[in-house]
């Protein structure tokens, strides 16, 4: 029997050229831009809605936010509502920014893909989340591309090491290179713990380096 030819998933690179280098956008054309990207979004993901991914989670907050937070996907709770980071990471999200002197209306929160990665897991007999696979990310990843040349924030916090590892092709742990400034398009790019972890590892110094990482930002934006 013939083996399968393995099919070579192939990652949309990074656009090209500094985000301040773009054409300037008013805030109206911003939130019309960001609308018509959603029902172009709604559409083309369609083939993929089912049973375990059941809506498109686009992101929200303020088109003109000056901090974009870029976590991995939508898990179950933000399936369910539409809605990024709405479960206990997504409190422990809120309460963050609100200690960098933010409401979360005041930045934009959104994900490397809009749909739930998650697979039925045969030994716990369950649907599990999961990192999404490259050919989720191949498909979706154009679209946080294109929110964050429309947005333009000041600063991006990517969240865990699938974010910053799709963003920006990082490929060390994000326990080596959190805190760490990069760079995405003229942004400065700082990776920090995911809620999730640090809700599973609630300890002193992890708290302190995420706040430690979160105080970086704040003085960047003072300046």
């Amino acid at each position: 029997m013939a083996r399968a030819k393995k099919v070579e998933v192939v990652i949309p690179a990074i656009p090209a050229g500094k985000i301040a280098d773009l054409q300037p956008l008013s805030r109206e054309q911003k939130i019309a831009q960001l609308a018509a990207m959603a029902q172009r979004a709604e559409r083309d993901l369609q083939p993929f809605i089912n049973e375990i991914s059941t809506r498109l989670v686009f992101g929200e907050g303020d088109p003109d936010a000056p901090i974009m937070f870029v976590g991995e996907g939508p898990g179950i709770e933000e399936d369910r509502t539409g809605r990024p980071f709405v479960g206990r990471s997504g409190q422990l999200l809120d309460k963050q920014i609100k200690a960098m002197g933010y409401a979360r209306e005041q930045v934009f929160i959104g994900n490397i893909v809009k749909l739930r990665s998650a697979s039925f897991d045969e030994e716990m007999g369950r649907v599990r989340d999961r990192p999404p696979t490259p050919a989720e990310v191949a498909r979706q990843i154009h679209i946080l591309h294109e929110q964050i040349a429309i947005i333009r924030p000041r600063a991006i916090i990517t969240l865990g090491a699938p974010a910053i590892k799709w963003l920006l092709g990082v490929t060390e742990g994000v326990m080596k290179i959190r805190g760490t400034w990069l760079d995405y398009r003229g942004i400065p790019t700082l990776p920090t713990y995911h809620p999730a972890f640090l809700l599973r590892q609630y300890t002193d110094e992890n708290r302190r380096k995420v706040w430690e990482d979160l105080q970086k930002v704040m003085a960047l934006l003072k300046k």
